[in-house]
């Protein structure tokens, strides 16, 4: 009896999530992703949409399953984000730290930088080492930024506004200072273990190991597990029921931060869906805003492929899961998936609408 009423609910289930999927169109969205895939620029790629809490879509292509593992680059900016701003809650922490306070050594004029700064990109640091440097493959954050810290700054911490990444390893090295714990030690207490994630990592960075964690774009992560942290950051920092972010925290990571600083050389910014000043928060971007400057659709693109999103107009978040082959079809077709992917969430937003109307 106990069988059949296990059998019987999984019926159910599957039955529901069957409905769910066939309550939507979204052939065109399935036919854009396998085109990519078809074309050699993705060896495979998976898809998952959670609207009002129930998933709408769920797709895998090529050789990607339910389980498939990968770097998802800077989509991982935002998980880094919401890990630092868990230390910030503890009062370890502050968005307007200096660096300088954490590394007193730094008395030139990167050390001036704040917090806040280093985690949207105006803090004036170079986006990556040099050409003629090793690039960031180091053993710890201790030794990755002590190679940052002869560099130059481009511009005045708080004046300009350039998407990059080795900022990040300032910061994650002040909040190792602040906690006493290494970085993935604290992603694992803040994040990862209280949202189950229990195969997302942000070291090692290549299958070599033991090299320092990269911020802006180390970690790697599965479909579902991901999915999981944007379920947190759409309900305010809560997770089935359990805090993990503060109000304020999350308030903060979702609020303009690029402020006054000078955007007008950056690429992205050009190619928004809704270009306006404030496009960017905590390790996230603000791709589209209200008339009272509240964030609508945010997101956190990947050079990859990988793109997780919140969109708040049509009351949903997904994540699409990828990693672009840079040496197939993608080099010599000029495919960039930094900028193909965004069309996705206008394309699930389009297909949601038009069966709203119907």
């Amino acid at each position: 009896m106990k069988k059949q009423a296990v059998i019987a609910f999984l019926i159910t289930l599957l039955s529901g999530w069957a409905h769910a999927q066939l309550a939507y169109d979204f052939a065109p969205l399935t036919a854009q992703i396998q085109q990519w895939v078809d074309k050699g620029y993705y060896p495979g790629a998976s898809m998952l949409v959670i609207k009002g809490d129930k998933p709408v879509y769920e797709q895998y292509f090529g050789s990607y399953t339910p389980r498939t593992q990968v770097y998802i680059a800077s989509a991982g900016k935002w998980l880094a984000a919401a890990t630092i701003a868990a230390v910030v809650d503890e009062g370890k922490l502050s968005w307007d730290d200096k660096v300088v306070k954490w590394l007193p050594d730094w008395t030139d004029a990167k050390g001036q930088a704040t917090l806040r700064q280093l985690l949207s990109h105006t803090a004036g640091y170079p986006d990556y080492q040099p050409n003629e440097n090793p690039i960031d493959r180091y053993q710890t954050l201790t030794e990755s930024v002590a190679h940052i810290k002869p560099l130059p700054l481009d511009t005045v911490p708080g004046t300009k506004f350039h998407y990059g990444g080795l900022a990040m390893q300032v910061a994650g090295r002040m909040a190792e200072l602040a906690t006493g714990n290494d970085w993935e030690t604290l992603f694992q207490a803040k994040i990862a273990r209280p949202l189950g994630m229990t195969a997302t990592r942000f070291t090692p960075v290549d299958s070599a190991g033991g090299h320092s964690p990269m911020l802006g774009g180390g970690a790697r992560s599965t479909l579902h597990e991901y999915i999981r942290f944007l379920d947190m950051i759409f309900h305010g920092g809560r997770y089935k029921g359990n805090r993990i972010l503060s109000t304020a925290a999350f308030t903060a990571m979702q609020a303009d931060q690029v402020g006054k600083a000078d955007k007008s050389d950056d690429a992205y910014i050009r190619t928004a869906y809704q270009p306006h000043p404030d496009l960017y928060g905590l390790g996230e971007w603000r791709a589209e805003v209200d008339n009272r400057g509240n964030p609508t659709l945010l997101t956190s693109p990947s050079w990859a492929g990988a793109y997780p999103w919140i969109d708040r107009t049509a009351n949903l978040y997904g994540f699409f899961l990828t990693h672009v082959d840079v040496n197939g079809p993608a080099r010599t077709d000029h495919f960039s998936a930094f900028y193909a992917s965004p069309v996705l969430p206008g394309l699930v937003r389009q297909i949601v609408n038009k069966s709203r109307r119907h």
